[in-house]
């Protein structure tokens, strides 16, 4: 992780020295060094500027899965008992359509590293530490100024569970640190649910109820899981969380109006999940794909084509009666109305009379 706190800490120290030309390097309005909390949104900037392009692929290729859906569907069905076609087949199909599933997961993976390494830039520096001033790019005068800075009073490097005999040493008040604490870890764990909320509103709650649980488990289980991590967070890190998470409500807010999910129309809307209505549905379409499987042929077998009466040469079927061209012709030859101008189901109506006089003078002579 050496590199990523390197690199952390050149783009954070190279934002500080561009605000301090602005707010210089003490703490100023509201009892707040604005140079370092511009240099975390900096930061965060940065971030979403690199991470933009991939957000995109993300989103498109998250859009590409969900088209695919039936295929994969009908794959898996195929391939019940062979997991080696299985994957092959839709590894061809995922090629086919330019569609990648691991996508999804990409941004995600590229920003731990990045929240690891700030979470340990920003909380190393504290007023007990005497060694290790300047490493990963930092010097001493970045280091005392990180030390001594305040938002609204609290340290930047302190938390919620920052002891009193810490803060003493920089002139902080514990109940302002808490305060300050609380309500950045409040701002922080309501804007992770809000974007996570964001994201599965647009796309939609999945019909498969293992992936549903996943769903509310991120929806609701994160934010509970955070209101205990929250404590042990930097001020500095719970600043870049929050404000994170402000781009990304705004970033993906642009990109899925960009590229919506697929609509349904007002009458096919299905209904909210957990409903009666939605379990009647999920039941209906339980009857439906069994009473498919049902109709379906059995593996290796052909579905059987419905008989059709062979037609004679030169000859039509009416009702079972084999009606020579050669007879139409003759029925047709002479007087008006002749069969040149008939469409074709006259001339055949037309010869079904003559085969019935036919027959008739037959049964006249015999």
């Amino acid at each position: 992780m050496e590199w990523a706190y390197n690199g952390v800490s050149w783009v954070l120290l190279r934002w500080h020295d561009l605000w301090t030309n602005v707010f210089g390097t003490e703490n100023g309005f509201l009892q707040t060094d604005w140079a370092w909390v511009l240099a975390i949104v900096g930061v965060v900037i940065t971030l979403r500027v690199i991470l933009f392009p991939l957000f995109v692929k993300q989103i498109q290729s998250q859009r590409a899965m969900q088209k695919l859906a039936p295929e994969i569907k009908a794959l898996q069905e195929r391939y019940k008992g062979d997991r080696e076609t299985l994957q092959k087949e839709m590894m061809e199909l995922y090629r086919k359509e330019k569609a990648n599933p691991l996508m999804g997961c990409l941004p995600i993976l590229i920003q731990m590293p990045v929240f690891l390494a700030l979470f340990h830039t920003l909380r190393r520096p504290d007023p007990a530490q005497e060694k290790f001033h300047t490493l990963y790019g930092w010097t001493e005068v970045d280091w005392q100024s990180y030390v001594h800075a305040k938002l609204f009073g609290a340290p930047f490097w302190s938390a919620f569970s920052t002891s009193a005999d810490q803060l003493d040493a920089v002139g902080a008040s514990s109940m302002t640190v808490k305060i300050v604490a609380g309500v950045l870890g409040a701002a922080m764990i309501l804007t992770t649910f809000l974007t996570t909320r964001q994201m599965i509103l647009k796309t939609g709650w999945n019909e498969d109820s293992n992936q549903r649980m996943i769903q509310k488990v991120m929806l609701y289980g994160i934010p509970v899981i955070m209101i205990f991590s929250a404590t042990a967070f930097p001020i500095g890190v719970v600043i870049y969380w929050t404000v994170n998470n402000l781009f990304s409500l705004g970033q993906q807010q642009y990109v899925l109006h960009k590229y919506p999910p697929p609509t349904q129309s007002a009458s096919a809307k299905p209904p909210k999940p957990g409903s009666k209505a939605h379990d009647k549905m999920l039941e209906e379409q339980a009857e439906a794909e069994q009473r498919r499987k049902e109709l379906a042929p059995k593996p290796g077998k052909r579905p059987k084509q419905p008989q059709t009466p062979k037609k004679p040469a030169n000859g039509t079927v009416v009702e079972g009666t084999v009606v020579n061209d050669s007879e139409e012709s003759k029925a047709g030859k002479g007087g008006p109305g002749s069969g040149k101008n008939l469409s074709r189901s006259e001339r055949i109506a037309r010869a079904k009379k003559v085969s019935g006089a036919q027959q008739a003078s037959k049964k006249k002579k015999g």
